[in-house]
Formats: structure tokens, sequence, C-alpha cells
């Protein structure tokens, strides 16, 4: 794998505040975000490369919480959706209000038009209402009406689903799971890092005292300075044979899509950019093969009934995937 000198040697094009810039943001969310650093660092690269991202897991855990931080962390416009079983598509994306006396009809914007939007319980709402999230999720804008209108820039998209209450709940469909670029488990905490956490909320939430750390104009920034981290093409290849290793897995009836393998690039230039890297290296791509391919896959009903998980057709896929160079260095 080559990799240009002047790249791997300098800062990106001047900018050597990538990596503090980045852990300043991780910090900041940890302020009121206790013993979840590899979740935060995983919201992190996705905010910076521009993706949305799906946060499961129990009740109580802490997943409103980390958006709220995010939010509170980015000096953008916020909005939450409390997404329920009568939410309709009027109520995400906006409506048309007749004026009597002008004639006309006005476009109202919804919740949707805002730089970072919380879809809070995500799965409580029909295939109906989620469907009106997929135009804004994929091309960042709506169509109503008939005329189309874009959404604010920078647009990320953070939906929180239960991953245990199935009652009055609706799945999420494989094209929008598809959209979302990585997905993020929490877990419980430690003994220690729960004590941490009562500790903090004893008087008022950690919340309270967060205020922005990272500007919009400087958001744009640096997800423009991500496009530009350096993907050999070795490394390309790699991600195109570790997402074909997935569709051809002997317990996955639907893998990783083309869009997922742009996703991985991205979220692999993200985490490269963070590291003060002007170049992405293949164990950036492992790391994340997980949070990125899992949620995209479809296991088969045998495999589902073995009780397996998507986690681990990714993990054996990249097991199973030649890292360019292991060739070379096996010979010597």
């Amino acid at each position: 794998m080559s990799i240009p000198s002047k790249q791997a040697s300098d800062p990106i094009r001047g900018w050597d505040r990538s990596e503090p810039v980045a852990e300043n943001l991780i910090r900041h969310v940890e302020r009121a975000v206790v013993g979840k650093r590899e979740a935060v660092e995983l919201c992190v690269t996705a905010i910076l490369a521009g993706g949305h991202v799906l946060i499961e897991d129990v009740p109580g855990t802490g997943k409103t919480l980390l958006v709220k931080a995010l939010a509170r962390s980015l000096d953008c416009s916020f909005k939450r959706i409390q997404f329920t079983p009568d939410l309709l598509p009027s109520d995400v994306t906006g409506t048309s209000i007749y004026h009597p006396v002008s004639r006309s009809f006005e476009f109202r914007k919804g919740p949707l038009f805002a730089n970072f939007v919380l879809a809070d319980e995500l799965n409580r709402t029909p295939a109906r209402t989620q469907a009106a999230l997929l135009e804004a999720m994929e091309e960042g804008q709506i169509t109503a009406d008939g005329e189309t209108y874009l959404l604010p820039k920078p647009f990320i998209l953070i939906a929180t689903q239960n991953s245990v209450d199935g009652e009055s709940t609706y799945a999420l469909p494989e094209a929008q799971l598809d959209r979302f670029l990585l997905r993020v488990k929490l877990g419980y905490p430690g003994i220690r890092e729960e004590a941490d956490i009562l500790g903090r909320q004893a008087e008022r939430s950690p919340l309270e005292r967060l205020r922005p750390a990272l500007l919009q104009e400087e958001l744009l920034a640096l997800q423009a300075r991500v496009k530009e981290i350096y993907v050999d093409e070795k490394l390309r290849d790699y991600i195109a044979r570790l997402a074909a290793a997935t569709r051809n897995h002997p317990e996955v009836a639907l893998g990783a899509s083309p869009r997922a393998s742009v996703a991985l690039m991205r979220a692999a230039q993200a985490k490269a950019f963070m590291a003060g890297r002007a170049y992405v290296v293949p164990d950036e791509i492992k790391a994340l093969a997980v949070p990125v391919l899992a949620h995209r896959l479809l296991l088969t009903a045998a495999a589902r009934c073995k009780g397996r998980a998507a986690e681990e057709a990714v993990e054996e896929s990249v097991e199973l995937t030649a890292v360019p160079g292991a060739e070379r260095r096996a010979r010597s």
C-alpha cells in the first residue's frame, strides 16, 4: 500500500488541530455521559463523517442523554421528535397551510428542518411515518406537495430504539437501516461509573452545565477535511472484498450494500482524521466493520434460530478477508 510521502508526514493540508479538536469534543460530551467512551467516539466519528447514527439498547442506559449532550456540544439548531404510533409523516416533514386572504398555500417546516435531529424511539411509529425520513437521510431534502425543500447543513439524524421492548413497536425496514452510517450500543455502566452518575445527578443534571464546544461553521470545515483523508486503492479494494464476504456468508440472507461500503470508507476517514493522520490504515477499517455493517445484515432463518448475531457474521467476514500487505509479510 503506497502513501504519498507528503501526506504521510505533513498535517492535513496545514490543519494540525484535528486530533485535539476531536478529543476536546469527546471530553466535552463526557462531562454529562459517564463511562461510555467508545460510544461517544463512534458518535463523533459519524458526525465528522456526515452520517446518521442509530443508538440501540435497553431502557435507561442513557441513549437520549448521549444525544442531548452531543447536541449541546455543537452550536447547531436542534430538534427532538418523539415518535409515537399516531405520528403522521407531515408531523415530521411539515405541512402546507392555506391562507384564505391570499388564497395561497404556505409550507410550514416540520422539526426535521434542523442541523441536529433526535428521532427518539423511532421504532414506535408505523412504517409510513418512518418512510418520511428516507429522502431526508439520503439526499438532505424533503419533497412535499410536489416541491423540494433542502434541509440545513450539516444535517445529522440520531435515532434511538429500545432493543427489548417489542410491544407497540415496528421493526425498522432494511432500506432505513442501510441509511444509518453506524449503530451504537451502550450497555450498562460499571458500579463505580454508576456511582459517579448518581453523584453528578445529585444536585442538577450535568446537561445544564454544557456549552457549545464547536461552532456550526467549524463542524462543516471538519467534515470537508475528513473527505480529503487519503484512502489507498488497495484499501478501497479491501473494503469491497469485505462487503462481498458478508454477502457470501452462509448464514447471511442480505449482505452489505455498496452504500455500506461507502459508509465504511467515510467512517474510516473520520477515524483517521481524529487520530491526526492524513491517511487511512487497515486497522481503522477493521475496528469500524461491526458498528458500520452489522445492523445492515439480515441473517437466514436457520441462523436466527441458532441464536446467531449479525456481529458474529461481520467478525467472521473480517477474519476471512485478507488485509492488504498481509501476504507479503507472511512470505517474508
